[in-house]
């Protein structure tokens, strides 16, 4: 296979300067133009070339274009980058501290929740008619969740008085009579 291909040879539509452009292939007289309807003339002069009033208005507005952006190159300076880094650190800041208030919000409705069962836990444990039923319930159902070691949490006058209402059978020590 040859390094090289050789240029191929005729009109490839780039105008001699390697670009590609889009042409139409059947040229046609001014006079049939005029007798296209409007969406095939338009068809038509889509690829034909621009007259030559616009091409100098294209180029001129081109060169307006670059001088626009040259002196806005000229006159940016390191300022706006000043700006634009006071703005990152202020837009960081602030979501840092949306972040914190949506934490402290999220605590502030736990406390309550744990709050309100604590409560209703209690009212449960109170409203037992027996006092060991009440005992039960409340070793069953503790009001705050402990992060504790589940060990022996009675100290000695506790266990023994637990231990008496847990072996009195005939009910004589946990009998509520009002």
């Amino acid at each position: 296979m040859p390094d090289k291909l050789p240029p191929i040879k005729g009109d490839d539509g780039d105008g001699g300067d390697g670009k590609f452009r889009p042409s139409n292939r059947k040229k046609i007289n001014p006079n049939e133009l005029k007798k296209l309807a409007p969406q095939q003339r338009s068809r038509y002069m889509a690829y034909e070339e621009p007259p030559k009033h616009v091409q100098e208005a294209q180029q001129q507005t081109m060169k307006r274009l670059r001088e626009l952006k040259k002196s806005d190159m000229m006159y940016q300076t390191t300022a706006p980058r000043d700006d634009e880094i006071e703005r990152e650190k202020h837009a960081t800041l602030i979501g840092q501290l949306k972040a914190a208030e949506a934490r402290n919000r999220l605590r502030i409705m736990r406390l309550r929740y744990q709050a309100n069962k604590a409560q209703e836990i209690g009212h449960l444990i109170a409203c037992q008619p027996v006092a060991l039923k009440a005992v039960r319930l409340q070793a069953l159902l503790p009001a705050y969740p402990s992060n504790k070691d589940k060990g022996d949490q009675l100290n000695k006058l506790d266990r023994i008085r637990t231990e008496s209402l847990l072996e009195d059978s005939a009910g004589l020590l946990t009998n509520r009579t009002y």
